[in-house]
């Protein structure tokens, strides 16, 4: 079972994908958003999908894919969380998790366009596992109870801009990480109790050339441990995205050229599907 959303930008239509057929969500869910997550949403799909009381979606087979889940709270993400992603940015591993924020209009569509910003010359790609949160998570118990908060998980490309995060951050990341399109998310989002979020490949590609290869089993700090870690210093709500780092084989490294306009970015994780976006210059 897959969630998304389908449509024009800002007027998108909830759907539950089974079976490669969609179905229309809108007789259970205005939104799929904390509200639904919070409320048995995902639980309620199902039954209704047993029950045969969903409609098949009006939307075609071309129609726009949005991010999966609606505007966030808040977009938590842990940095460095690869060992040898810290390594090719000439960083030691994090001994802890290492946070920043990204503001929710960095959200887009798994097949939107990156702006590029004005003046950016050093744009870089990072596929990510994202984790979507379906109860509050406050000062949590143990790493189950972290587990037993999450909704579901998602592709996530935490888009950056290097130099805006590096020379000019002022000493935080944020001016980096935080600008439009800067967060492709989807395409879909799927049950927390489908997937095993640590042994999962990830992968991305720049023009058709492999960039990342690799497995949510090489992360230094894995999702439970995360959440929980989390919880102990703010509260996590329903509906907000986490986004748990990435690999090695990012342009940072070196090894690899910067992103420039017309681009094609290709980023995936085994059982949550593929993204595609093509750079390019932010409207003036």
């Amino acid at each position: 079972m897959e969630f998304l959303r389908l449509g024009i930008a800002g007027s998108e239509i909830p759907v539950v994908r089974e079976s490669g057929v969609d179905f229309d969500l809108r007789p259970i869910a205005r939104e799929i958003d904390g509200f639904f997550l919070a409320n048995d949403g995902i639980q309620r799909t199902r039954e209704a999908l047993a029950a045969g009381t969903l409609p098949k979606s009006p939307m075609s087979s071309d129609a726009r894919v949005g991010s999966p889940i609606a505007r966030p709270e808040a977009i938590l993400c842990i940095g460095q969380n690869y060992a040898a992603h810290a390594a090719e940015t000439g960083d030691p591993p994090p001994v802890q998790p290492i946070l920043f924020h990204k503001h929710p209009n960095t959200i887009v569509g798994a097949y939107d366009n990156i702006h590029r910003p004005r003046d950016s010359q050093a744009l870089d790609w990072e596929v990510e596992l994202g984790v979507v949160i379906g109860k509050r998570a406050r000062f949590l118990g143990t790493v189950e109870d972290a587990l037993a908060c999450v909704a579901g998980y998602v592709v996530s490309n935490d888009v950056s801009e290097r130099d805006f995060q590096i020379s000019q951050s002022g000493g935080q990341w944020s001016k980096g990480k935080n600008s439009e399109t800067f967060n492709p998310l989807g395409p879909v989002l799927v049950p927390a109790d489908e997937v095993d979020p640590h042994n999962l490949r990830m992968w991305s590609r720049v023009n058709g050339e492999i960039r990342q290869d690799s497995n949510t089993a090489d992360m230094i700090f894995n999702v439970a441990f995360i959440v929980h870690h989390l919880s102990q210093y703010m509260v996590l709500e329903p509906g907000d995205l986490v986004n748990t780092g990435t690999p090695q084989g990012v342009a940072l490294s070196g090894k690899f050229p910067y992103l420039k306009d017309g681009d094609v970015v290709e980023v995936g994780i085994d059982g949550l599907g593929t993204q595609r976006q093509v750079v390019v210059a932010a409207p003036r």
